[in-house]
């Protein structure tokens, strides 16, 4: 099956099933039944124990892992929507906003109160929560199509953010995990753990991690639609070391 087929499949499967919530799960990382169980199941675990600094995406079926991740007095970065500022993360410290932390818990909360930053302003990454349509048991992950998360990890990489050994981690309902071989590229990001509401499983991944951003496998469309990616690119052709990964 192709990554659009498997997509579909998940999409509607999680919509047959009654598992999806508002506002549905077509086209988008699905909010599903049980996203609050799996976050309980993520606070126990080992990586979350040791993590002051968590990297977490900004959709819906994340936002217990936020919530809960402010509560405990951790930073999280979460990602501006397509990456459309220079500064293109937002930091939320509990310890500085207080109460209006939880607040900041949402996408709207956390550009009204937190701190745009560039990759090179953050602090060093202890985890990185991604969402996900669908996942292998290999590590194997699918978003929603637009590259994003990859995007992501790869300038948190090329910054020194994130490390090889870094854990990444999804939070999923069981039936987005797929028997389906996910094809995965240099610039896919692949997964340690998958929680679900029911049970943590250790992938143990099969594909190794981007190393940065992959130029020649990025579009001109997309560069120019993404400042900071401009930039590096205008910096790159102008004599100072390109960022190119291949």
């Amino acid at each position: 099956m192709t990554k659009a087929e498997i997509r579909q499949k998940v999409w509607q499967t999680i919509q047959r099933e009654g598992a999806a919530r508002f506002p549905g799960a077509y086209g988008r990382v699905p909010n599903f039944v049980g996203a609050e169980q799996a976050a309980q199941l993520l606070r126990e675990m080992a990586v979350w124990r040791r993590a002051l600094v968590i990297k977490v995406n900004a959709d819906a079926p994340q936002l217990s892992v936020r919530r809960l991740a402010l509560a405990e007095g951790k930073i999280i970065y979460m990602a501006v929507p397509r990456l459309r500022t220079e500064k293109c993360f937002i930091e939320i410290d509990p310890q500085r906003l207080g109460k209006k932390a939880m607040l900041a818990s949402s996408i709207a909360g956390a550009c009204r109160y937190g701190r745009a930053v560039s990759p090179r302003e953050m602090r060093p990454v202890d985890l990185v929560v991604c969402g996900s349509v669908a996942v292998g048991r290999d590590g194997a992950r699918l978003g929603k199509g637009g590259g994003y998360c990859d995007l992501e990890y790869g300038l948190l990489r090329e910054e020194g953010k994130v490390r090889e050994s870094t854990p990444i981690l999804t939070t999923v309902h069981g039936v987005q995990i797929v028997p389906e071989r996910v094809t995965m590229l240099p610039h896919d990001l692949p997964v340690d753990f998958l929680v679900t509401p029911g049970e943590v499983i250790a992938t143990r991944p099969a594909h190794p991690r981007p190393r940065g951003i992959y130029w020649d496998l990025l579009r001109p469309l997309k560069i120019n639609a993404i400042p900071l990616l401009r930039k590096r690119l205008k910096r790159g052709s102008t004599g100072t070391p390109s960022p190119r990964r291949l």
